[in-house]
């Protein structure tokens, strides 16, 4: 075991499958001799040269098309974006042609790609360096969708997301980049993609969040268990596919259940588990499903801090759940 950030982490998770596999390559703006904006690939390039780390221009569109091809021709390239934000331009090769190669060709083509995005907010980084944009990735099918929120997980999933013979979102909560360090095996190990972590067992109420969040929604667990309230948390860890049995099982034990996520409330991923919590198990509900979300704004610059799910609008509709 050694004790690792985030950061170190993915850097390990990369270089450990460059080595184990010659089909693994890199490419993103400034990932080469810079490392990536937040040196997540620092020496690579220095280890694997410039025909599998790749410097590109400052094109998402580039990018994507080109790990498309790489991946089409038996490749497995892992495409940074530097900031999920900045995916836009590259949007449509990743849900037109990316996330539907294999529906297309009849399975005769895949696309084992993976595409890093440094994703939410919490760093005032404003509205072009702080959007949680995965409710659009979740909504395309052919991709699987990834949320990591602590550095045990982001290797172990950023693993298992380059060996997948599917193309994967892979968010990484920039906030936690550094700020989290925990013990993560030196040795080869990879995690389910698809499974949910139990990050705290309860039995009064379910609070359930992912990526940036994570902190915020295990620090207002604390806070309830202080009052006499048992929470029991999840971390979905995957977002396509969500972990339907664990949130289920979960939500039915406690009866109540509050949905975090730093994402606008409208049309949220945790809007989707919410509804489908209410459609499936409504019976077994003592209160309804409670979302704290993001706002329906531009992500703002000053307000930064006030945007993201506190621990206090946690604890909020945590009480809300219990009184109901």
């Amino acid at each position: 075991m050694a004790l690792m950030t985030m950061v170190q982490a993915l850097n390990r998770a990369l270089d450990e499958e460059m080595a184990k596999d010659p089909r693994v390559v890199v490419l993103g703006e400034d990932v080469g001799k810079r490392g990536g904006v937040f040196l997540v690939t620092e020496g690579l390039l220095q280890k694997y040269g410039p025909d599998r780390v790749m410097d590109t221009p400052l094109s998402e569109a580039a990018i994507v098309g080109a790990a498309l091809g790489m991946a089409a021709h038996g490749l497995r390239p892992v495409a940074e974006i530097q900031f999920a934000d900045y995916i836009f331009p590259g949007f449509d090769q990743l849900v037109s042609q990316v996330a539907k190669l294999r529906y297309r060709s009849g399975g005769q083509f895949t696309a084992p790609l993976v595409v890093r995005m440094p994703s939410g907010g919490g760093v005032r980084g404003g509205h072009h360096h702080s959007q949680s944009p995965e409710a659009h990735f979740v909504h395309t099918a052919g991709l699987k969708v990834v949320a990591v929120s602590t550095p045990y997980d982001a290797k172990g999933l950023l693993k298992a997301a380059i060996r997948d013979e599917d193309p994967v979102v892979f968010l990484e909560p920039k906030r936690l980049y550094r700020s989290v360090k925990e013990e993560v095996p030196e040795e080869d190990y990879t995690l389910p993609i698809g499974k949910a972590a139990l990050r705290r067992e309860g039995k009064d109420l379910t609070l359930i969040g992912y990526g940036t969040v994570m902190p915020e929604v295990l620090q207002a667990a604390e806070e309830l268990a202080k009052a006499g309230v048992s929470a029991e948390v999840l971390d979905l860890r995957t977002l396509m596919p969500w972990d339907y049995e664990a949130v289920m099982n979960s939500v039915a034990k406690t009866g109540r259940v509050v949905l975090v996520s730093d994402a606008p409330r409208h049309a949220s991923f945790v809007s989707e588990v919410a509804a489908t919590i209410a459609e499936d198990i409504l019976d077994m509900l003592l209160a309804p499903p409670i979302r704290v979300t993001g706002f329906d704004t531009p992500y703002p610059y000053a307000q930064d801090k006030l945007y993201l799910p506190t621990v206090t609008r946690i604890l909020n509709a945590a009480k809300r759940a219990l009184d109901y």
